[in-house]
């Protein structure tokens, strides 16, 4: 059981009916009082003045949409300043998910850190998606600014199969049809990065290999069909379960600093940070920052611990951070 108690549940803010079993499971172990808050059929009060949660953990999906929740993505925005705005301790906040949920936000930080990606463009038209690859370098994806579960991305290998796809218009740009254009990098020994943080600190790593031709800069879009359209249709998280062979890694020291001070900049208390090796030339390359994303299914035997129990420890040390503080003021 918990040593901690309080009067108010904690709120776990999510939209996907599977992934967060194993959280619920650790909460209900621990004893700990939570509530679930159905992200995708919600309703809030902006004129309270009291908040009925002790804290509030936002694990709103970008992917959404693609389960018909996508109203949820833009309602968190407003929900999430609701809470800070009453001082409610929020996991992911309102910084960490306008992160999550855009793209373009995402190039934008990795331009200030300065730290590499995929050369890109952002467009708000497929009318303009032309003129950005011809700035660009064949192969190349097209990637919707809010996406999720591999979702929305889609590679062109010529000009000719991309000027096709623009003019039968069969490309999407999601729910703010807004996109990048960039140029699709080969990553060195066949997989990707996923690396893991919690409070800031780096937690784990694994890499994601192929089981394709080619790989879209993420574990779940492969593409092997040149000039059609193909997207992804799963998420990491399900990785294992999927066939997608994924092992335990630690990435250079560098590159963990590199992550630390992504998510510091973004305010993520909890996130995935994904990056690739560019095989033409060893540059580390970021592509993708995931501040709502859930640990790898099978956790325990690809990373040989439970991350969900690190991730409930935390949840404690920020409720007891809450309440000394409280009784700190009350003191004065």
């Amino acid at each position: 059981m918990s040593t901690y108690s309080s009067e108010k549940p904690i709120g776990i803010y999510y939209e996907h009916p599977e992934w967060f079993k194993p959280l619920f499971a650790e909460l209900d172990r621990r004893g700990i009082a939570y509530e679930k808050i159905d992200a995708a059929y919600h309703m809030f009060d902006p004129s309270e003045e009291e908040s009925r949660y002790s804290l509030v953990v936002n694990r709103m999906s970008s992917s959404a949409y693609l389960r018909d929740h996508g109203q949820g993505i833009f309602h968190t925005a407003g929900f999430m300043t609701h809470l800070e705005r009453l001082g409610v301790r929020v996991i992911n906040g309102t910084v960490a998910s306008s992160i999550e949920t855009n793209k373009a936000r995402q190039l934008s930080l990795l331009t200030q850190l300065g730290l590499k990606y995929p050369k890109s463009r952002v467009v708000n038209h497929v009318s303009r998606i032309p003129d950005a690859a011809a700035e660009l370098q064949f192969p190349l994806v097209v990637k919707v600014n809010i996406g999720g579960s591999g979702a929305g991305i889609i590679r062109f290998d010529t000009p000719e199969g991309l000027q096709q796809a623009v003019e039968a218009g069969s490309i999407d740009l999601g729910i703010d049809q807004t996109a990048l254009v960039q140029e699709f990098v080969a990553p060195r020994g066949g997989h990707i990065t996923r690396v893991e943080t919690l409070d800031g600190k780096f937690l784990y790593a694994m890499k994601v290999f192929t089981t394709g031709e080619s790989f879209n800069l993420c574990p779940a879009e492969i593409c092997q069909i040149p000039d059609e359209i193909t997207e992804g249709d799963f998420c990491l998280t399900e990785a294992p379960k999927k066939g997608i062979q994924v092992e335990a890694t630690t990435p250079p020291a560098e590159v963990i600093e590199a992550v630390e001070r992504l998510v510091a900049a973004a305010k993520i208390d909890v996130g995935g940070i994904e990056y690739l090796v560019d095989d033409r030339n060893g540059d580390v390359l970021f592509y993708d920052i995931n501040a709502l994303s859930n640990f790898v299914a099978d956790a325990v035997n690809v990373v040989g611990f439970d991350p969900y129990a690190r991730f409930v420890d935390y949840l404690e040390q920020e409720l007891a951070k809450k309440s000394e503080s409280q009784l700190a003021t009350q003191e004065a």
